[in-house]
């Protein structure tokens, strides 16, 4: 599992890098979902967000899930791919 010391993390397993503010789903829950086979983005660049708000819905083969934000901020840039 990675588990860059660079990175926050938080007990619904999102992580946030404080220099760039990006923000992301871990390896650990990444790997819990298993096969990953859809995405879908729900904010939008320009949008404000905040601790808990919803800002990603990752389903696999074995569930979905909600991705939640895990700081306050204006969002700049999604990442489409």
């Amino acid at each position: 599992m990675n588990i860059p010391s660079n990175l926050k993390y938080t007990k619904t397993d999102e992580w946030f890098d404080p220099a760039t503010g990006a923000m992301g789903l871990t390896d650990y829950a990444q790997g819990q979902l298993s096969d990953i086979v859809f995405v879908e983005i729900v904010t939008s660049v320009g949008e404000q967000t905040a601790p808990g708000k919803a800002i990603a819905s990752v389903e696999s083969v074995k569930a979905a899930a909600e991705t939640y934000a895990s700081a306050s901020g204006k969002v700049v840039a999604v990442n489409e791919e």
